[in-house]
C-alpha cells in the first residue's frame, strides 16, 4: 500500500549538480504542482501542530513561505518571514550564517513576535542546519519560544538535526 509520504517521497526529483558542481539539489517542484499532493502536505503540518498552542510560524526565504504562511493561517497563528538581508523595510535584527555552499544573512523584523510566544519555524529542507540554526537564534533575539523546527525534507547524512539537537526537529521525509 502506497502513503502519503511515499507518494511525496516519489515526486521529490534529484537535480544533479545544482546549484553547484557536486550538490544533489531535492527539487519540491513536483510537489507543488499536484494540488492535491501539496493539499496533503499542508494537511499533515496542519494536523501536528493545531493543538501545540502556536502563536507564531516563521518560515525562511523563500521556499519556507510555501508551507510556513498556509500552516498559520490553518492554525491560527500569525506568519513571520525570516528574509534575506536588505528585503525587509522596517527595524529589524540579523543572523549571519554559512551554507554548504557559501553564506547568508537572515532577517527578522524587531516586533514581529512578542517575548515568550510560542513559535514553530517551518522550512522544505534540512541540510546542514545552517539557515535553522541562524533561525532559532533570531528568535531567542526578539524573545520568543521555539517550539519546534519543520521541514518537508532532511536530508540525514549531512547531521543537521544534529547541530539543532537543543530544538526539537521534524521532518516529514528523510533521506539517509
Amino acid at each position: 500500500m502506497t502513503t502519503t509520504v511515499d507518494r511525496i517521497r516519489a515526486a521529490i526529483r534529484d537535480v544533479p549538480d545544482f546549484p553547484k558542481p557536486g550538490i544533489i539539489f531535492k527539487d519540491i517542484t513536483p510537489v507543488l504542482l499536484d494540488p492535491a499532493l501539496f493539499g496533503e502536505v499542508i494537511r499533515m503540518f496542519v494536523e501536528r501542530y493545531r493543538d501545540m498552542g502556536i502563536d507564531k510560524v516563521a518560515a525562511m526565504e523563500s521556499r519556507g513561505f510555501i508551507f510556513g504562511a498556509p500552516l498559520a493561517a490553518l492554525i491560527g497563528a500569525g506568519f513571520v518571514p525570516l528574509r534575506k538581508h536588505g528585503k525587509l523595510p522596517h527595524r529589524k535584527l540579523a543572523q549571519s550564517f554559512t551554507l554548504e555552499y557559501g553564506a547568508e544573512t537572515l532577517e527578522i523584523h524587531t516586533d514581529a513576535i512578542r517575548p515568550g510566544e510560542r513559535v514553530l519555524i517551518v522550512d522544505d529542507l534540512l541540510a546542514t542546519g545552517g539557515t535553522a540554526a541562524a533561525a532559532v537564534e533570531l528568535i531567542n533575539k526578539v524573545g520568543g519560544d521555539v517550539v519546534e523546527l519543520a521541514f518537508l525534507i532532511e536530508l540525514a547524512f549531512l547531521n543537521g538535526s544534529e547541530r539543532l539537537s537543543e530544538t526539537p526537529t521534524f521532518a516529514m521525509i528523510r533521506f539517509d
